[in-house]
């Protein structure tokens, strides 16, 4: 028996996910509440454990297999047909073949990574090692058809997970591909807008946790990121008015000194690309896991002996304004599984 799925009316915008409940399967009250609070509801994609959730126009509602009988107003099956007159039969034909449905591809993560979603936004705690969003460039060069060829982005996946496979998310920021953590969507044109202002205006409150070769300065850094700093690299300019350059400015504070290592965390008030890696780089601690920003101009690499496999870089906290509430929202998440694998041997390592 499949779910029971259905999208809110405009009579329904506005109360609560409760009220919907006992008006379309005709509940009591302490009935709606137990399919809320058994898990067997879940509102724009996403589980519902609040019955005092209001529900907007549009929003889908999913209700699980077997938890509610449908009323026979709602059935969609059809009156019985008029018997018709008798007439000579013919041959049947065989049935057209149908065509095989395409099979859809698994997600590569755990469905849990959206930590938070309304129907302006959606925030989601990203696995390391997946893209956020197709570059401009990759855009250009292959064209929409092309598209369909590349590695699915977040971007690509959101949507399905959402519920709602036809109706893109709209990037606002991103993270690198192999950097996890909390990173916002916006799931209207004007809830962009507002996001992407926040974000230029720098009052989003960005914080990532990093582990590093080697204790970095504590305090203010600030430089002018260029593309290409003299050896194909990202990386700071010598004069503060170089072409194409952007003001970057990264606090740095050390949680915690391991020795030859450190955990840092680093609080962004502006946010260039690569911008972490390259600045703690400079400094002469680079992210255990670096490859590239992990050298001076023409040197060679800072030696890694951590044996880290990614640049150890996790987005830890995330706040901005609501678009459309205007309330000041934040998240923290922790950091994956391998960053804490790699700190407590470190620890380990520091104290030995």
């Amino acid at each position: 028996m499949p779910p029971i799925e259905f999208l809110a009316e405009q009579k329904y915008a506005g109360k609560t996910v409760a009220a919907v409940l006992r008006d379309r399967f005709k509940l009591s009250w302490n009935q709606a509440k137990r399919l809320v609070d058994g898990g067997h509801v879940r509102v724009a994609g996403f589980p519902c454990n609040d019955v005092a959730k209001r529900i907007k126009r549009g929003n889908r509602i999913w209700v699980r297999e077997g938890t509610v009988t449908v009323p026979s107003t709602l059935s969609e099956a059809k009156p019985p047909a008029k018997p018709k007159a008798k007439t000579a039969q013919a041959t049947p034909k065989p049935p057209a073949a149908k065509p095989a449905a395409k099979p859809i591809d698994p997600l590569p993560f755990s469905p849990d990574i959206v930590v938070y979603s309304d129907d302006a936004v959606v925030v989601v705690n990203k696995p390391a090692g997946l893209t956020t969003q197709r570059h401009a460039e990759e855009i250009a060069e292959f064209g929409e058809r092309g598209q369909a060829y590349l590695p699915k982005t977040l971007a690509d996946f959101l949507p399905r997970l959402l519920g709602s496979p036809s109706i893109r998310v709209i990037p606002v920021h991103r993270i690198d591909r192999d950097t996890s953590g909390l990173v916002v969507f916006a799931r209207t044109v004007a809830a962009a807008a507002d996001l992407t202002r926040q974000f230029r205006k720098h009052t989003a409150d960005r914080r990532y946790l990093a582990l590093t070769r080697g204790i970095p300065p504590v305090g203010r850094i600030e430089s002018v990121l260029v593309r290409d700093r003299g050896d194909g690299r990202r990386g700071s300019a010598d004069s503060p008015a170089a072409e194409d350059g952007k003001r970057a400015v990264t606090y740095v504070k050390v949680l915690e000194p391991l020795g030859a290592f450190a955990c840092v965390e680093c609080r962004l008030e502006t946010g260039r690309t690569h911008q972490v890696r390259i600045h703690l780089g400079e400094a002469g601690t680079p992210l255990c896991g670096e490859r590239v920003y992990d050298r001076p101009i023409n040197g060679r690499p800072v030696a890694d002996t951590s044996g880290a496999n990614r640049p150890m870089l996790h987005a830890a906290r995330l706040g901005f304004v609501h678009p459309e509430s205007g309330e000041k929202l934040s998240w923290d998440v922790p950091a994956p599984a391998d960053f804490h694998a790699l700190l407590t041997r470190l620890r380990t390592t520091a104290v030995s």
